[in-house]
Formats: C-alpha cells, sequence, structure tokens
C-alpha cells in the first residue's frame, strides 16, 4: 500500500481532481483541496461528501503548496504553473493520478497515447479483453478517470480487474514517474497543445514518458517522431500500413483483399472491419499488437 504521510494537496477539481480526493479519502490520508477557480466543476459534490475538507480556492496559494507532503495536480493544470513549479523546486513531489494508480495497483497495465486515435485504440483493446473473457477496466483521459476506476473495486462494486486499459494525455504523462506499463504504444506525433507547451520536443518529451519501465513497447514504424524515441534493448514491436517485418503487425494485399497481419501470418481481412479509413487501419493493428 503507497504511503500517504503528511498532507496532500489536490490541485485542481473537476472529474479528475474528485475521483483523486475520493482515493485518498478511502486511503486515510490528510488532504486538501486548491483551485485556481472560485467555484470549480465538482465543488458541489466535494462540499457534499467531505464537508470537512480543506479548500482554497479563487488561487493558488505557494505556502500551502510549500507545506505540503505532495501536490496531485490534475491535468488541466499546468506543472509551469509558478506556485508548482515553485513547490517542485524546494523538493515538493509532484504526481499526477495515474502515478497514484500505478503506485496502488499491482494489476498489469496497458498505456496508450498518441496525437491521434488514442480514444479508438482504447476502446478496441478494451473490448478484445472482454471478448477473451478478461476483466479489463477502461478509462483515463476519456471515460472515467484512472482513480474512479480503482475506486468500483475498492469499494466492491466490481471485481478487481485483471488489466487496466487506460488513455492517457501528455497533461496526464507528465506528472507519471513510476508507470511501468506491460504494454505501451504511442501512436503518433503531430503538434498539439502548443498553448501549454513551448516547443514541439517538449510535447513529445512528455508522449515520451509512457514508455518508461521495461515492458513491451509498441510503436508506429510509419511516424519518424515515433520511431525516433525507441532506444536499444527495448522489447519493441511495430505497426504499419506497409508489409510487415516478422513478428510485427501491418498490411498485406493478396488477390485485391487487404489483410491485416502479423509477419506473413493472417490475422484479419481489412473488409471485416467495422471501422473504414486507413487511420482506422492504422488503429486497429496498434491494438493488435497491444
Amino acid at each position: 500500500m503507497v504511503q500517504l504521510e503528511g498532507t496532500t494537496v489536490v490541485v485542481g477539481l473537476g472529474q479528475s481532481g474528485l475521483s483523486t480526493v475520493r482515493t485518498l479519502m478511502a486511503l486515510g490520508a490528510t488532504v486538501a483541496v486548491s483551485d485556481s477557480r472560485a467555484d470549480p466543476p465538482g465543488l458541489a459534490a466535494l462540499r457534499e461528501e467531505f464537508p470537512e475538507l480543506s479548500r482554497q480556492l479563487g488561487g493558488f496559494d505557494p505556502m500551502l503548496f510549500r507545506g505540503a507532503a505532495r501536490l496531485i495536480v490534475s491535468p488541466g493544470v499546468a506543472v509551469k504553473t509558478p506556485a508548482i513549479a515553485e513547490a517542485a523546486a524546494r523538493g515538493v513531489p509532484i504526481w499526477g493520478d495515474i502515478e497514484l494508480l500505478a503506485r496502488l495497483t499491482p494489476a498489469p497495465i496497458a498505456a496508450i497515447t498518441g496525437t491521434n486515435g488514442k480514444s479508438t485504440v482504447t476502446a478496441l483493446l478494451g473490448a478484445m479483453a472482454e471478448h477473451a473473457g478478461v476483466r479489463a477496466a477502461v478509462g483515463g483521459n476519456l471515460g472515467p478517470p484512472a482513480l474512479e476506476l480503482w475506486l468500483r473495486h475498492e469499494r466492491r462494486a466490481v471485481a478487481a480487474p485483471d488489466i487496466y486499459v487506460l488513455e492517457l494525455s501528455s497533461f496526464q504523462l507528465e506528472t507519471t514517474h513510476s508507470l511501468h506499463a506491460q504494454a505501451s504504444t504511442v501512436l503518433n506525433i503531430s503538434p498539439d497543445h502548443m498553448d501549454r507547451y513551448d516547443s514541439l520536443e517538449e510535447y513529445i518529451a512528455a508522449k515520451q514518458r509512457i514508455f518508461r519501465g521495461d515492458g513491451t513497447r509498441v510503436v508506429n514504424a510509419d511516424d519518424p517522431a515515433v520511431m525516433a524515441m525507441v532506444e536499444p534493448g527495448w522489447n519493441v514491436l511495430h505497426f504499419t500500413l506497409d508489409a510487415p517485418g516478422e513478428g510485427d503487425f501491418g498490411l498485406r494485399r493478396e488477390g485485391g483483399d487487404t489483410w491485416l497481419t502479423r509477419g506473413s501470418e493472417r490475422w484479419i481481412a481489412a473488409a471485416d472491419l467495422q471501422i473504414s479509413g486507413d487511420h482506422n487501419l492504422a488503429n486497429a493493428l496498434a491494438a493488435l499488437a497491444m
């Protein structure tokens, strides 16, 4: 069980922040909430469920952050925010909800990110797990927050999952340090969220954090920015819209038909997929590789 001595400050409310508060309270932690907004989403529910909880709204107080044992920062709040950056410079750990989940669960995690397609791949992988009889908790950036998934089985509303299938944004990955996903992927890279990042390289570095650990990395062989992330010694599977190498995933065109294959082995005809377009062929190949 994760150790949570001292006060944990949840920075930013909303759906993610509220599920973080609920998780921390279930763990018996000492919690305070801070939000730059005077009336953030989730405030009414917070007041109803935890009326005694310390709340600091309408701005961030650096003194509150300096005295915290850790900050758990919601994805919508930039870690470059001056009060957060100052706390980090003083050595206060900066976590996100995915970091807390990674410390809480022994279940394997399949983690999906990319500029485009991550919701589709997450949904496909969750459906594949269900059809295989594997209990998958599916959510993250889209759908139920990751900690809400954890709470569901902690409260015995559902059985503990065999695996978490999580869509992760670059914002979530900024505050994730201990995620060692059994399988992880960066589907593609194109400029995004340039209002939050100083450069494309900074955005790419946030995405690349999903590959920390020693699990299998699934990479898009058609995307140079993704391929540039690969390091020697990694266990890597590639997917491509071209013919794949042995053991990798791609497309082969035979007799007028297009097949999704692993190496030369046919797995499914493209015409049998319920989703269309080259981008969805890539998404399906990534899900198969995952």
